[in-house]
């Protein structure tokens, strides 16, 4: 035997040696890692900017028409169904979350009377049930969308109940699109009225004291404006029962800009009709028609801030950020003529008002003390009287009550403590137990801390951890860090039913409330968008570097997930600093921040993000937007991007050409996966069992990425 046969033996039985020790499992994800992503053509066009050439090799992935495109998505769902059905103790990871996710949901109730109706789903139901209750009595179903269809994708998006709780308005939307049709049924008689009217997207409803009509919001029918503005136009209009829709006349709107979003309110006496129209997430219009007189009156048109309203007889309270960036409560007189004249009822404190309720003759305030709720009851001239006990630090979700009522619900809920509503009762001050869900948890073994740490430019950001009590420091603990950070929307303790998935296997949960959010008031919002925005994302990586650096975990140990602003935040954090995570899933995204304003409702985001026609903001839009940090040979992390068919908010133009440029860039042999859901939109509405499916995927590709067991 020669010494070079002696060594090619030696080798070949070292090869197959450690073939042996390889595991099944090992073997799978091995044959997954050699199959390769479908191609995607390379037709590059260029756009000159302000001086600037800048290529987009994939612009024609933008057309979901297209049969070309459609055929690379289905060859791209194919590709991702491979990958993710082989992954070991998928169906054991599917299995627990269909346990969790028929733990059910509730929301607090909309109050008419002694009625109140609200919605709760439970079990395996796909959509809520629209439940009434008369009193302490029984909960009576009225509406079930899990009857209009069999596979549970048509949802309703909104209901408005009449003064009197003897009417029902209400959207239905098919496969997630949003896209409402209003329905009008008579509850007492138990029959649909002929009242129909298509278009009312988020539909925001008043009705008339004696139930005879109500001022609505509707968006214009196709071909009424130039294509692609049927998204756009919202104006509010006024319906009689049983007048045909096409005769409603225009109230409020015509004339405005396009991007304006008009929301209407009507004074329980009928005499005021309020429209809030919000011109941008930092910029909301006030004018109030007396409708005895038809006139309209101006109260905030050139104010830059927010307001919130309520009216009491002819008295307006607003809850505004009106020199007051942690908000304030103001109220003025609807009947003064002349310029408006604020009162101040409670002056901006260190709290971070949420939200405010007047019923019974006092005010309730939701505020904010870091990140999590707090309840203050107040008379209606501002002074203090009081607090209304929670479980334990969490959030409240939403108030609900009637001004001349003596009854306040609020939904509530924290990591560990499913949805639970409660009744105030503001003449006695009891608190009671309205409705809960049951959840068959034992939360004993985790615990919730929150932490703070300095970003970039040194500024401290807090941030939630959950996890097992007795954590031990070692760096080699499975973490997800996920976040939001923009639209002056909180990220606050709330309960997450997929969660326990991934803290039952040893997982932390990491939630930081990132610049752009609302959690430290309006400053907190402005310093996370425009020019700005790049404090968002410094603020993520810099709660990557920190839990690093802490010994909570390590890059190989690390994943994050984000969806719509959270999905450009995803893309913004594994663009800049692809070396800091093992996997992304990056959903419903915003990622293409040149031309998003092109699609859809984009350009309702430009306050937000800023005017890609614009010198300045495209600069700094192009500096960050992730689709154009991608860099040829770069070793990315493992990536899920999910989007869907329907969603009518962000196209799901933006998954399929970072997939694509992702796929051709990437040299770290990790995965970049795209996944297009049939018959689904941005997330409102979803049924369970899609939810389901979707969660299973994600926490398939987590598990098998960080290498933890399925359970």
């Amino acid at each position: 035997m020669t010494r070079r046969t002696y060594r090619l033996i030696t080798c070949l039985r070292t090869l197959f040696a450690a073939l042996a020790l390889l595991s099944c499992a090992q073997l799978a994800r091995q044959t997954r890692i050699a199959a390769q992503p479908p191609a995607a053509r390379v037709a590059v066009v260029n756009d000159t900017l302000f001086g600037t050439v800048i290529s987009d090799p994939y612009r024609w992935l933008e057309d979901g028409s297209s049969a070309e495109v459609r055929a690379w998505t289905e060859a791209q769902n194919a590709y991702t169904r491979r990958r993710l059905d082989a992954v070991p103790g998928r169906d054991r990871i599917g299995s627990r979350l269909d346990a969790l996710m028929q733990i059910g949901w509730l929301d607090a109730p909309a109050v008419r009377g002694d009625l109140t109706f609200y919605e709760k789903r439970e079990g395996t139901e796909n959509q809520a049930i629209l439940y009434r209750r008369a009193g302490d009595g029984p909960a009576v179903p009225v509406l079930d969308p899990n009857t209009l269809s069999a596979d549970g994708t048509i949802a309703m998006d909104w209901f408005y109940p009449s003064r009197d709780g003897a009417l029902l308005a209400y959207g239905l939307s098919e496969s997630g699109s949003e896209r409402s049709t209003l329905y009008v049924k008579d509850l007492a008689a138990g029959e649909m009225l002929p009242d129909s009217i298509p278009h009312t997207r988020a539909c925001s409803l008043t009705w008339l004291h004696d139930g005879t009509g109500f001022y609505y919001t509707r968006y214009p029918a196709p071909g009424s404006v130039p294509e692609g503005d049927e998204t756009y136009y919202r104006r509010i209009y006024f319906h009689a029962l049983g007048r045909d829709p096409a005769e409603d006349p225009v109230v409020f709107g015509e004339g405005r800009p396009k991007e304006d979003w008009p929301d209407a309110l009507v004074s329980p006496d009928d005499r005021w009709l309020v429209a809030f129209d919000y011109v941008s997430f930092t910029h909301t219009q006030v004018y109030a028609q007396d409708r005895s007189t038809g006139l309209w009156r101006t109260i905030a048109d050139t104010i830059e801030a927010n307001f919130i309203g309520q009216v009491l007889g002819d008295t307006l309270y607003v809850m505004t950020n009106y020199d007051a960036p942690r908000y304030r409560l103001l109220a003025t007189t609807l009947t003064d003529t002349g310029a408006v004249v604020w009162r101040t009822i409670i002056p901006e404190r260190a709290s971070i008002m949420q939200d405010f309720a007047v019923v019974g003759g006092h005010i309730v305030v939701d505020a904010m003390v870091n990140a999590t709720s707090r309840l203050e009851v107040f008379s209606l001239q501002g002074q203090q009287r009081g607090e209304i006990p929670t479980p334990t630090l969490g959030t409240v979700d939403a108030l609900s009550a009637e001004v001349f009522g003596r009854d306040l619900y609020f939904s509530f809920s924290s990591y560990f403590v499913p949805p639970r509503v409660f009744r105030y009762r503001v003449d006695t001050g009891e608190v009671a137990l309205f409705d809960s869900v049951a959840a068959d948890l034992n939360t004993s073994a985790f615990t919730t801390e929150q932490v703070w740490y300095p970003s970039k430019d040194s500024t401290m950001v807090s941030m939630f951890l959950v996890h097992r009590k007795g954590l031990v420091g070692d760096g080699r603990t499975p973490t997800l860090l996920t976040g939001y950070g923009g639209f002056g929307s909180s990220e606050t303790p709330v309960f997450q039913r997929n969660t326990f998935l991934w803290l039952e296997r040893g997982g932390l949960y990491a939630e930081p409330n990132l610049r752009g959010g609302g959690e430290y008031g309006e400053e907190w919002h402005k310093d996370g968008m425009l020019g700005k925005k790049q404090h968002t994302f410094d603020d993520f990586i810099a709660a990557a570097e920190w839990l690093i650096a802490n010994g909570y975990t390590s890059a190989e140990k690390l994943a994050i997930r984000g969806g719509s602003n959270g999905g450009l935040l995803v893309g913004a954090a594994i663009t800049q600093r692809p070396d800091l995570f093992r996997a992304a899933v990056c959903q419903v995204p915003l990622l293409d921040m040149l031309r998003y304003h092109r699609f859809l409702i984009g350009r309702l985001w430009m306050p937000e993000y800023g005017n890609p026609e614009k010198a300045d903001e495209c600069a700094w839009l192009y500096a960050y937007s992730p689709y154009h940090r991608v860099q040829q040979g770069v070793a990315y992390p493992a990536v899920l991007l999910t989007t869907a068919e329907s969603d009518t908010r962000v196209d799901p133009m933006h998954a399929r050409k970072m997939a694509a440029r992702l796929q051709a860039a990437n040299s770290s042999g990790r995965p970049i996966l795209l996944w297009m859901e049939p018959k689904a939109g941005h997330g409102v509405g979803k049924p369970r069992a899609k939810i389901v499916d979707e969660l299973t995927d994600e926490w398939s590709f987590i598990f098998d990425e960080l290498g933890i067991s399925a359970p």
